[in-house]
């Protein structure tokens, strides 16, 4: 099934193809503010009051930060090899570019951090889904994959609440695919274009693997998960994310480079070496 499902996306979607911010409705200010942070370095400190003001805490201090946080070091029970990694190395200001005062986003148990800042609805991050949870499933326990969902348009909102209702659940490992499918290939769930899903709908789609459909509305409606969707368009913000999929590796380096997905993969595997032998 996973393997129909790679094909198939190859055949519908473009490589290296990104989704980018799109207009918004005004009267969502969460989700106005959240596109405006990534589409213009200019207005980044407004942008970031306001996704602050809606609820968003941009610090890790906050009772929000330290759940995702409990969730992120949660313990790493692969025994995956560390190997050298293959091809060539990856040429600074072409494959991948430094940000400036770049740090983790979840700093904990002295893990290489790789972030995919994504997006359901972005037809490219549901291209490179399968690729990455493919490569992620190799990595040994020193590397941890973490997805962060950004709000580029109304219609990516609610998916994004959804992803952090069911982290906090324990579910994105089973949906985390699925969630693509249903938009991308099966269309069941609204995708870009087309008018926003609603957390009902949605909890409804998550009441299949296991969850009350009334507690996950309320998880996706929680001020916990506005927070954390502030936190993460900040995040995007300050390391420069201009289009989704990205992948910036351990806060210090954004991934600009690759004729593929797997190319783009291979970038990542030297700068996650890079950073081991820094150590």
């Amino acid at each position: 099934m996973k393997s129909r499902l790679v094909l198939t996306l190859s055949l519908l979607l473009p490589l290296l193809a990104a989704c980018g911010p799109k207009p918004v409705d005004t009267t969502t200010p969460a989700a106005d503010s959240a596109a405006t942070a990534t589409s213009d370095a200019a207005s980044a400190a407004p942008a970031a009051d306001a996704v602050t003001a809606a609820g968003a805490a941009p610090d890790a201090g906050t009772p929000a930060a330290a759940a995702e946080d409990a969730v992120a070091a949660a313990p790493v029970a692969n025994t995956n090899p560390v190997l050298p990694p293959e091809g060539p190395a990856p040429v600074p200001g072409k494959d991948y570019v430094e940000i400036p005062n770049g740090q983790p986003y979840a700093p904990l148990n002295g893990q290489i951090e790789v972030v995919e800042v994504f997006g359901y609805v972005c037809p490219a991050c549901a291209r490179f889904a399968p690729e990455v949870s493919a490569w992620k499933k190799k990595q040994p326990s020193d590397v941890r994959v973490t997805y962060v969902p950004v709000v580029f348009s109304k219609t990516w909102e609610p998916y994004a609440k959804a992803y952090y209702a069911a982290e906090a659940k324990g579910l994105v490992d089973k949906t985390h695919d699925a969630v693509f499918s249903a938009i991308h290939l099966q269309g069941t769930l609204p995708g870009e274009g087309k008018p926003p899903t609603d957390a009902a709908t949605l909890s409804k789609f998550y009441a299949g693997y296991g969850v009350s459909a009334q507690e996950f509305t309320a998880l996706m409606n929680s001020f916990a998960t506005n927070a954390r969707i502030g936190r993460g368009m900040q995040f995007a913000q300050r390391s420069g994310v201009e289009g989704t999929p990205t992948i910036i590796v351990n806060g210090k380096y954004r991934v600009t480079g690759g004729q593929t997905y797997a190319d783009v993969l291979r970038i990542v595997d030297h700068l996650v070496a890079q950073e081991r032998a820094s150590r």
